[in-house]
């Protein structure tokens, strides 16, 4: 991962909280990935695999629970602006060795500004939305390593872990 040893973008002249103003900056094609992880207990794990939480389809509301968090990024972040997102892509990845559940995210769009914010927004309310969903088999789930994988277009380059 790149070490930035920019000005923080966030804090104007007097060490206030400030919204980046993107308006002159250049529109260009924007990707981040992001993933985290949840972990459970084996019988909670089976649950999530074999479909059978009494809550339903557990990993296609997390999806959807996933894709809404990425659209809804500005409204939970304050100085995030709000993005027109192009794509929105959660996938899980069962670890049966470890009963974790792996969420990725890749958000992307042609924009003013990046989408690694949206990305991980998109993993922690996807895990979030695991963790409810499993909660009555599993209170002690945990949420794990959620980071920012890569990340596409801009100023700063492209760059992945």
């Amino acid at each position: 991962m790149q070490e930035n040893s920019a000005v923080l973008t966030h804090v104007n002249e007097h060490g206030k909280a400030n919204m980046v103003d993107v308006t002159d900056k250049q529109v260009t094609q924007r990707q981040a990935v992001a993933e985290g992880y949840i972990s459970m207990s084996a019988k909670a794990f089976s649950m999530l695999k074999d479909n059978t939480h009494a809550k339903g389809d557990v990993l296609s509301i997390a999806r959807i629970a996933g894709i809404q968090g990425a659209k809804k990024c500005s409204d939970l972040i304050p100085l995030c602006h709000p993005l027109m997102l192009s794509k929105v892509q959660i996938d899980f990845q069962t670890m049966d060795s470890e009963n974790k559940v792996r969420i990725q995210a890749l958000c992307k769009l042609a924009g003013q500004t990046g989408v690694e914010m949206e990305a991980l927004t998109a993993v922690s309310v996807a895990a979030l939305t695991l963790f409810d969903m499993c909660k009555a088999v599993d209170p002690h789930m945990q949420i794990s390593d959620i980071k920012v994988l890569s990340k596409q277009g801009g100023k700063s380059g492209d760059w992945s872990c």
